[in-house]
């Protein structure tokens, strides 16, 4: 009977929701705050060094947070405690005025609340919707509005700042009040949310999760995938301004990115439902190859093609967000590791992280060292432009590759 039941389209509402204030904290911190305590006083060197001893030790707590969260009472409580954590240290740190100690040591008091916060909310919300499910067919009606939500988030957190700006300045701290205002509603939405977490037992869940092969072939498409999406993201803003020449264009390219991914999410989940996960992921890797390989042709004034580029890899992203979330429920499931839930999605976001992380660190010194001078379109622009698409382009086809290797072994369970 399960298995022919249709998903609870409140209780997918009430789950999804969360998603949109998680989404809309991700984009301050990793955008506006450097820029943000650069302009107070903090020097770019100082900056740096933190930022990446934090960013790092962010990504190395989330598998023992996911080990955590498998041990908390339930989800509602894990997600809740981390949406307090969140809420507070976004507060701090928008509010650097607040401060009364020195400016860094502030920054570090609330990135830190901040990333614990945002951590295992993410987890432990990430976790509840692999549970929710009761069924292989429904994971991803769980997956697509809960990203659908989370990139409408992300078009807010774009926007609202320079909106509340115009007014009377200070648009980051208006916005985190905001901020607080949705994820209080949004913790709201998840009282009393149907629970299906089963109690840990395993005592080495981390490496049990790891020794799961299926676990490992998923983690290594997604993490060569991720990679694939995270050096075009970080250099971005480098190639719109100094290839493009369309700095003044910037927010249209982010917004109808991310609108395009979220409009997109119930065309994933349909294939998804048709012709199975990991064929419409497929489809959603050559889509993005076929449309961000364009790029490699623009020069200056090429904007209304990158528009189009921006709109069809947008596309793409929503299949990047939906199915390989469900997909990894599906691993669970077979596993039999409910009780390890916590601990898969923590060595998830461990890698989500480190894709990031490991982007920035590859992409940004290699350019330079081939010439590229930020601001400098005189400078080896041609070292950029394919660091920025063929790169990434060769590297989503590795992890179709990889991912069409071991299609079997992703095969649905019931």
């Amino acid at each position: 009977m399960n298995s022919a039941q249709p998903a609870n389209k409140l209780e997918v509402a009430r789950y999804s929701l969360f998603a949109a204030p998680l989404a809309m904290a991700a984009l301050p911190i990793y955008v506006h705050v450097p820029k943000y305590y650069a302009e107070l006083g903090l020097s770019l060197a100082t900056l740096g060094v933190l930022l990446l001893v934090l960013r790092f030790a962010d990504a190395f707590v989330d598998p023992l947070l996911g080990r955590w969260a498998d041990r908390v009472a339930s989800r509602f409580l894990a997600s809740a405690l981390g949406g307090v954590g969140l809420g507070v240290g976004m507060l701090c740190l928008l509010h650097p005025s607040w401060s009364p100690v020195s400016l860094w040591v502030w920054l570090c008091f609330s990135l830190i609340l901040v990333y614990l916060g945002f951590s295992l909310a993410s987890i432990a919300h990430g976790a509840w919707g692999a549970e929710l499910p009761r069924n292989a067919l429904q994971r991803t009606t769980y997956t697509a509005p809960r990203e659908a939500l989370g990139l409408i988030g992300v078009l807010f957190a774009a926007a609202l700042p320079a909106v509340l700006a115009k007014s009377s300045g200070e648009g980051l701290a208006k916005f985190s009040w905001i901020f607080v205002v949705v994820l209080v509603i949004a913790v709201f939405a998840l009282w009393r949310l149907r629970e299906a977490k089963v109690a840990a037992k395993d005592e080495r869940a981390i490496a049990i999760t790891l020794s799961d092969h299926r676990f490992r072939a998923l983690l290594a498409v997604f993490a060569l995938n991720g990679i694939a999406s995270a050096i075009p993201a970080t250099l971005l803003l480098f190639f719109v301004d100094d290839v493009l020449g369309a700095k003044d264009w910037e927010a249209q390219f982010l917004v109808s990115y991310f609108l395009a991914g979220a409009l997109a999410m119930p065309m994933w989940a349909f294939l998804a439902k048709r012709y199975g996960k990991v064929t419409a992921w497929s489809i959603g890797m050559l889509l993005a190859v076929a449309a961000f390989i364009w790029a490699v042709t623009f020069a200056s004034g090429d904007r209304v093609p990158f528009l189009i580029v921006c709109i069809a890899t947008g596309v793409a992203l929503g299949a990047d967000l939906a199915l390989p979330p469900a997909l990894l429920a599906d691993i669970i499931a077979r596993a039999n590791g409910q009780a390890r839930t916590g601990s898969y999605f923590g060595v998830w976001a461990f890698v989500t992280k480190a894709n990031l992380a490991l982007a920035a660190g590859l992409a940004l010194p290699i350019v330079s060292a081939l010439g590229y001078a930020v601001g400098k379109p005189e400078s080896n622009v041609a070292a950029l432009t394919y660091a920025y698409t063929l790169f990434p382009c060769a590297l989503k086809l590795c992890a179709l590759a990889l991912l069409w290797k071991y299609k079997d072994t992703f095969r649905e369970s019931p």
